[in-house]
């Protein structure tokens, strides 16, 4: 597997070697190719080389004023996951603003809210640069003491997540719902959902389920989790969302709202074979289809790592909740078209 790692180099001193490309030329090529093992380089045409140093490390400026170090490396897939314990643990992950993420365990985890908690010092960096004159230095460093501000509540949000998805990623499977972020984003929950990053969150989760030979799968964002009684299955039909706690009708088991969505996510990623890339998902709701991510590979991906087409069962049992439900839809339908036939 490949990785990209940016590596800071906040010093001023390495800010200017970073700068200085032709150092790094000379020191990587000029004095490669005096060496005997790698004197076959001066028959090679000094752009080729060019071009395979620019692709090997690339320096990156970001708006704050910092220098990154970019490069890719290649990991060893069995060293990975021989780091990881082996388990066959399947924990389900309901996200939410008031608490980041409610596991199927009962834990909750609070949500840190980097950006509200930084909010009046970046509502004083725009209103200083806002009164600055355009194009005077004065607002060139307004400016960068703003991309400052936001930097560090985006570097803050992304360590979090880090930390929280490697935690997660050491159960042998995970699973989350397939959020419509890009429309909860229109609402007038926007600055809260664009807070909590629950995208970066998901795809973090994702790339460490191939890094480590666990598997990740997104339920579809039809399923309804939070109206169904994880107790005997009897749907009450939507809530509020101000109700936490509710009283299913017909077993009248008291559930909390978040953990109860929870376990129904767990259940409908089903049961794991540990230390086995397939995981059977349907694919569920109005044209939504549910992702799975195989990372041993199957002949149904082409034997790559990936996420399978329409999150179809791979290697497991078809599960009987949710399909009985489908299959008797689609023998009515079949009954139904015979009949006017």
């Amino acid at each position: 597997m490949q990785l990209r790692y940016s590596f800071l180099y906040p010093d001023t001193g390495q800010q200017r070697s970073l700068g200085k490309a032709g150092e790094l030329s000379t020191r990587l090529i000029t004095e490669a190719e005096r060496t005997a093992e790698r004197c076959r380089l001066g028959e090679v045409s000094a752009v080729v080389l060019q071009q395979s140093l620019r692709d090997s490390v690339t320096v990156v400026k970001d708006a704050a004023g910092r220098y990154f170090a970019s490069f890719v490396i290649d990991t060893d897939p069995a060293a990975d996951r021989a780091r990881m314990p082996e388990t066959d643990r399947t924990v389900g992950i309901d996200l939410g603003l008031t608490h980041f993420a409610v596991l199927s365990d009962g834990t909750k985890i609070d949500s840190p809210r980097f950006l509200r908690r930084a909010e009046k010092k970046l509502k004083k960096a725009r209103r200083e640069l806002s009164r600055k004159q355009k194009g005077s230095k004065n607002r060139a460093r307004a400016c960068l003491k703003a991309a400052r501000a936001h930097a560090k509540v985006a570097d803050a949000r992304r360590e979090f997540h880090h930390q929280l998805s490697t935690r997660l990623i050491r159960d042998q499977a995970v699973a989350v719902e397939d959020l419509a972020v890009g429309g909860l984003a229109r609402t007038r929950l926007a600055r809260c959902v664009h807070d909590a990053g629950w995208s970066q969150f998901v795809g973090m989760l994702e790339y460490r389920a191939k890094r480590y030979g666990r598997t990740f799968v997104k339920i579809d964002r039809f399923e309804p989790t939070s109206q169904v009684c994880s107790t005997c299955g009897h749907r009450d039909g939507p809530e509020a969302l101000h109700v936490k706690v509710w009283t299913c009708a017909a077993c009248g088991t008291v559930h909390d709202r978040d953990i109860n969505a929870a376990i129904n996510v767990r259940t409908a990623a089903g049961p794991v074979a540990p230390h086995r890339g397939g995981v059977r998902l349907p694919a569920r709701g109005r044209g939504g289809a549910g992702g799975v991510v195989h990372p041993q590979g199957d002949r149904a991906t082409g034997g790559k790592p990936g996420a399978h087409p329409g999150g179809l069962p791979i290697g497991g049992a078809l599960p009987t909740k949710g399909w009985a439900a489908v299959r008797a839809r689609v023998e009515a339908a079949v009954t139904s078209n015979s009949n006017h036939v």
